[in-house]
C-alpha cells in the first residue's frame, strides 16, 4: 500500500501479498474512525504564486478534521532551512490507521491514531531535504519505506513501524511503487538501458525475490500493484476498452484481462486490498475541487463496488490520500 503527495491546486507534486493472508481486513474496514486523506493549506507568495502553509490536516472518515500539531508542514532542506515552496513528506497507511511524517524537531516519525509515536533514529535518513524523500506505508501501517530523490542513487530503506529498527534497503537505481497486499514485499521497476522497462520484487528485508521484463500490457499502464502472494501483479488499461489486467511475475505471464466498466476519474491508486480485491482511487478536478472516488474491485467477476466518495478540502496545495 502507498500513498503519494498529490498536487491540487501547485504545479509541483512532491515525490510524496505467500499464501492468502489474515492481514486482510475482510471486508477492508476505515469506518472506526480513520484517516481519509492528509492535507496541507495552499497560500499566496508575494509574487502570487501558491505555496503550502500552516501544518498537516488529518480529514477523517467521520468528517472531523485534527491537526497534525508535531508534525513538519512546509520542508526544510538538507541545511534545515525553510524551502518555502514545497512540502515536508507524508504519508497514510491504507487502514488509515498510521501516518509516517517528520517532525518539527526533523526525526522520521510514525503516528499511530489514537496511540503513541514511534521515532525512528536520528540517523534513519542521510541529510536531505524532507521534500527528497518518498514516504510509503504498508497497508497496516506495519512497514515503512524511505525513498531518496537526488543525482546519485540512494538506498530505499525499510523499516518496522512498531520498533522504528532497520530491516532492509532496496537498490536506489529502483523506483519504489508500493507494498504487497500483506506488507511482506516491496514493488519496484527500472527502465534498463534498452529502454525497457523491468518490475523487481524484494522482500521487506531487501533481499531481491524476483525480476522479470513484463509485456507492454503492464509495462506501459502504471500504476502496478503487487499481491500479498508476491508474485500478482495488477494494473488498469484505460482508453477505448477499460480493463484490469493481472500478471504473474513468476510464469512470466498474464492471467487476466476484465474489463470494467467505472466512475469518472482519473487512476490515482491501485491496491490489492484482497486475495480477489483491488481497490482503485478515482480522482476528477472539477470547477468546486478535486473529487475522489474509491472503488472495490472483484478480480475474479470484475464487479465493480463503489466504497467512498468525498471532495479535498478547497484550500489544498497538496494531499495524501490513505491507500487500501
Amino acid at each position: 500500500m502507498r500513498t503519494r503527495l498529490f498536487a491540487v491546486l501547485a504545479a509541483c507534486s512532491v515525490a510524496l501479498g505467500g499464501a492468502p493472508s489474515a492481514a486482510y481486513a475482510q471486508p477492508h474496514d476505515h469506518h472506526g474512525d480513520s484517516i481519509r486523506y492528509a492535507s496541507i493549506r495552499s497560500c499566496p507568495a508575494k509574487d502570487g504564486t501558491p505555496k503550502p502553509c500552516g501544518g498537516w490536516r488529518l480529514v477523517m472518515h467521520s468528517g472531523a478534521q485534527r491537526t497534525l500539531t508535531d508534525a513538519q508542514g512546509v520542508a526544510l532542506d538538507a541545511k534545515g532551512k525553510s524551502t518555502r515552496y514545497f512540502p515536508a513528506a507524508i504519508a497514510v497507511s491504507g487502514n488509515g490507521r498510521k501516518i509516517a511524517y517528520f517532525t518539527k524537531a526533523g526525526r522520521l516519525a510514525v503516528r499511530t491514531l489514537g496511540g503513541g509515536v514511534q521515532l525512528l533514529a536520528k540517523d534513519a535518513l542521510p541529510r536531505v531535504g524532507q521534500n527528497e524523500v518518498t514516504l510509503l506505508l504498508s497497508d497496516d501501517g506495519a512497514r515503512l519505506a524511505a525513498a531518496v530523490a537526488g543525482e546519485k542513487p540512494v538506498e530505499t530503506r525499510i523499516f518496522d513501524t512498531a520498533t522504528g529498527a532497520l530491516l532492509g534497503t532496496v537498490p536506489g537505481d529502483l523506483t519504489v511503487a508500493g507494498f504487497s497486499g500483506d506488507g511482506g514485499e516491496v514493488l519496484t521497476s527500472v527502465q534498463t538501458e534498452e529502454s525497457v522497462t523491468d518490475l523487481a520484487v524484494y522482500s521487506d528485508e531487501g533481499e531481491q525475490l524476483a525480476r522479470v521484463a513484463p509485456p507492454q500490457l503492464v509495462a506501459s499502464n502504471g500504476p502496478q500493484a503487487l499481491a500479498a502472494d508476491g508474485r500478482t501483479v495488477a494494473n488498469v488499461v484505460t482508453g477505448a476498452r477499460t480493463e484490469l489486467v493481472t500478471y504473474d511475475l513468476s510464469s512470466d505471464e498474464v492471467t487476466g484481462r476484465k474489463k470494467l466498466k467505472l466512475p469518472a476519474g482519473d487512476l490515482h491508486m491501485i491496491d490489492w486490498t484482497g486475495d480477489t480485491q483491488v481497490t482503485l482511487h478515482l480522482i476528477q478536478h472539477l470547477s468546486r475541487g478535486a473529487r475522489m472516488t474509491i472503488v472495490q474491485i472483484d478480480t475474479e467477476t470484475a464487479a465493480v463496488k463503489v466504497r467512498d466518495r468525498y471532495t479535498l478540502l478547497k484550500d489544498t496545495f497538496v494531499f495524501a490520500a490513505c491507500g487500501g
